[in-house]
């Protein structure tokens, strides 16, 4: 089956590029979702009409992508976690932990689109993915703390 791509789709192509797809994924998810349409001669023409619409909803998501990217860099998220001997974590921080510590802070993000490439099980300082927009990823600085540690407050200067 052929389709006209209406958006960008992962791992499949960008606005207007012509694909072939099985029939069920063109019919159940990619047509219902208005994210392509049959590659006829009709539905061509309509899509060179309809173009620059899609082109400029795009660019609009792109760049609030790219404004919440520059939201989440100037975030740092601390997470308190138990620890056992050794400073090894119960468990591990999981993407649901850090959705959740950015929620506390006013920042909505989807658990699936923080990318975490193995799981983080050491206290410490990371720099973690946030998938925002295909072409948009934001980085998320974050420090693993052990509960009850009070954070660690800059030195202060002996008065003289």
């Amino acid at each position: 089956m052929k389709l006209i791509l209406r958006a960008d789709v992962e791992s499949l192509g960008r606005l207007g590029d012509i694909v072939a797809v099985k029939p069920g994924f063109g019919r159940n998810y990619l047509i219902p979702q208005g994210l392509g349409m049959l590659a006829t001669e009709a539905n061509q023409k309509q899509f060179e009409l309809e173009r620059k619409k899609l082109a400029a909803k795009a660019d609009a998501l792109r760049s609030g992508a790219t404004d919440f990217a520059a939201k989440i860099a100037a975030a740092e998220v601390v997470i308190e976690v138990r620890v056992g001997e050794g400073d090894k974590l119960y468990g591990s921080v999981t993407p649901q932990n850090i959705a959740d510590a950015l929620a506390a802070q006013g920042i909505e993000v989807d658990r699936r689109k923080i990318e975490l490439p193995e799981a983080i099980r050491a206290l410490g300082d990371y720099e973690v993915m946030i998938r925002l927009h295909p072409d948009v990823h934001g980085t998320l600085k974050l420090r693993v703390v052990k509960h009850g540690q009070p954070e660690k407050e800059p030195e202060q200067q002996p008065e003289q």
